[in-house]
């Protein structure tokens, strides 16, 4: 299959139609709609109806290979290009909100080792940092999330790229001095099936990730969304008592709020850097100074 039509495909399922995808690939609607026909030619299947556009059984099937398919060939041009590059004093970093913590002081370090380094950060959601980096938009990234002791986060993709785990930390739930699970020593994760949390991917572990964790495919419903990096508000919304969250424990000190630890299943908040394999100088010093025992 032609990679350009896959792109062509892929695009006109995001946008919702060939006339937008035509203008956003910069072709016209009767090239996109060639394309689309020279795919399906090929497949010897009907991958989109057309009025109106939506995918068919064997397109939802084409999508799902699709997506990484694309998104490896960008990481190995972005790949090729840093190795064939000359290298440059340039570090463009992202991070997840709670993985933001562990930035200043190594950047400070690799900014001592390059003086003149030309450095950025984005604060980014989980899930963007890792296919960042992979297609080089991104020189290294700060990536957090939940998993089992000194295994590694399960990345929404599987990006060419090195990871590095940087901390580990217990997960707790902090709940109001009054609720009635506040004076627990622990809490299983599954007797909190029921409850009502806080829906905020972004700082909390995910709702979905809860779900699987615990086997409760149906359980953890969620009382209120919270979109965004914002972790003193979603600790506001917890001490308000309008729903539960799941928080590296130490993270979040206030009057009014306990935190209680988990205590099963096993779990941890981990930390990763992901840098590409080629990494230029500014990411490895970045890198060392990140990862140099104190």
């Amino acid at each position: 299959m032609d990679p350009h039509l896959l792109r062509t495909f892929v695009t006109i399922v995001r946008a919702g139609s060939f006339s937008a995808a035509a203008r956003e690939l910069g072709y016209t609607q009767a090239a996109v709609s060639q394309q689309i026909a020279t795919l399906e030619g090929d497949l010897k299947v009907v991958l989109l109806h057309r009025r109106p556009v939506a995918v068919t059984e064997a397109g939802t099937r084409l999508l799902e290979h699709a997506e990484p398919i694309l998104l490896r060939l960008r990481a190995a041009r972005a790949e090729i290009e840093r190795l064939s590059a000359a290298p440059r004093a340039r570090l463009r970093l992202g991070v997840t909100p709670l993985a933001a913590v562990h930035l200043a002081a190594p950047l400070a370090r690799a900014r001592r080792a390059h003086p003149r380094l030309d450095a950025s950060v984005r604060v980014l959601p989980r899930g963007a940092v890792d296919e960042a980096v992979a297609t080089g938009e991104l020189d290294a990234g700060l990536v957090d999330g939940m998993a089992a002791p000194s295994d590694p986060l399960n990345l929404a993709t599987t990006p060419p790229v090195t990871a590095v785990a940087i901390a580990e930390r217990p997960l707790a739930v902090p709940l109001p001095a009054g609720h009635p699970l506040a004076s627990r020593r622990g809490v299983r994760l599954d007797d909190l099936a029921n409850a009502l949390w806080l829906d905020a991917p972004d700082v909390g572990v995910p709702l979905v990730a809860l779900r699987k964790a615990a086997g409760v495919p149906d359980g953890f419903p969620a009382s209120l969304s919270c979109e965004g990096g914002d972790l003193g508000l979603v600790a506001d919304l917890a001490a308000a008592g309008l729903g539960l969250v799941l928080l590296p424990a130490g993270l979040v000190t206030r009057p009014g709020l306990v935190e209680v630890p988990l205590r099963a299943p096993r779990l941890v908040h981990r930390v990763e850097l992901l840098h590409a394999r080629a990494a230029g100088p500014a990411t490895a010093a970045f890198a060392e100074a990140l990862t140099a025992r104190p």
